[in-house]
């Protein structure tokens, strides 16, 4: 939620003015400032105004927003559509973007791709990256416009060249999840990196996978350094699906030959992933499972830590929840 709001709250810096009187620039402050308080009632009225009297994009734009992210009212996907549209025939990137989701997926009306198409080359030639990859898509399945994987991978790829993370999670997937003209493990790590190391935490996660099923570039299932850097990178930014797989790597380091204790790091990792896995998943397995290694920690590890090894993963839950 905050997210959108940011993006609204972009956005007019960005168009307003440069696109409006003064007395409509003014009122516009007066809503943002009015949503930025989440004072949501008031803002909504604000731009309600606006947008009857004025026909103004951004206050269309905005009105999309409240239907669509619910901020003090019901979702109305098909309302939200309505103002994008509005929003979108006033050269908004984002709202272009967002009718053409619309149109693809028949949120107002039925599905039209080959509208949705023309909607999206629209926010492309506004230089909108995400809607690159949208596109791109379209020609990958040939839905809307005819098939040409080598235009779309094409198109997808400008956006994640100009440092779009989405594009370069987008493009891993198109070689990892495309059909048999388009696998390529190795150039999908390649993006997945790319992306990770822009502190994309689906991206870490994801690489961390790849690399530990030993695809792409790496295939030797052995060397678990890079995966559990990757895991970990990941789950310490709070993106759940990590937790486990590295409280499981470092549950698994192996032990000395003459204690069979865990290095006291690995010991002490184990236990911090293992309690936020155990506060956080939702899978009984994975819980009955996690209650089990919690157990063999205990059994060896030192009393006296727990008091602050449980403060930190409190205090990580508490950033990251």
């Amino acid at each position: 939620m905050f997210l959108w709001r940011s993006i609204a709250l972009l956005l007019f810096f960005i168009t307003i003015p440069c696109t409006v009187n003064a007395d409509t620039e003014e009122q516009l402050r007066q809503a943002q400032k009015l949503l930025t308080d989440e004072n949501y009632s008031a803002a909504y009225l604000q731009y309600q105004q606006l947008a009857e009297t004025t026909n103004n994009p951004s206050a269309h734009f905005s009105l999309a927003l409240f239907y669509d992210q619910g901020w003090g009212r019901a979702v109305d996907k098909a309302e939200a559509c309505r103002h994008y549209k509005m929003a979108a025939e006033g050269d908004i990137p984002v709202a272009v973007h967002a009718f053409a989701d619309c149109l693809r997926d028949g949120k107002e009306q039925p599905a039209n791709t080959k509208l949705a198409a023309q909607w999206y080359q629209k926010a492309v030639e506004l230089a909108y990256y995400p809607a690159f990859c949208s596109l791109a898509e379209l020609y990958v399945t040939g839905r809307g416009v005819g098939q040409d994987r080598a235009r779309g991978l094409e198109l997808c790829q400008q956006a994640a060249q100009h440092g779009n993370v989405a594009a370069m999670e987008r493009m891993a997937r198109f070689y990892l999840e495309g059909d048999d003209a388009l696998r390529d493990p190795v150039a999908a790590q390649q993006w997945l990196l790319l992306a990770a190391e822009r502190n994309s935490p689906p991206s870490q996660y994801r690489l961390a996978v790849l690399l530990r099923e030993g695809g792409g570039q790496n295939p030797n299932k052995e060397d678990l350094t890079t995966v559990l850097f990757w895991f970990e990178s990941a789950a310490s930014q709070g993106y759940m699906l990590a937790y486990f797989p590295t409280a499981e790597l470092y549950f698994k380091t192996p032990k000395d030959l003459q204690t069979q204790l865990w290095p006291e790091e690995a010991l002490a990792k184990a236990y911090l992933w293992l309690s936020a896995t155990q506060q956080r998943s939702t899978d009984p397995a994975e819980k009955r499972q996690v209650k089990l290694m919690l157990e063999q920690v205990l059994e060896v590890m030192p009393a006296s830590w727990v008091k602050d090894l449980n403060a930190q993963v409190a205090a990580h839950l508490a950033l990251h929840t």
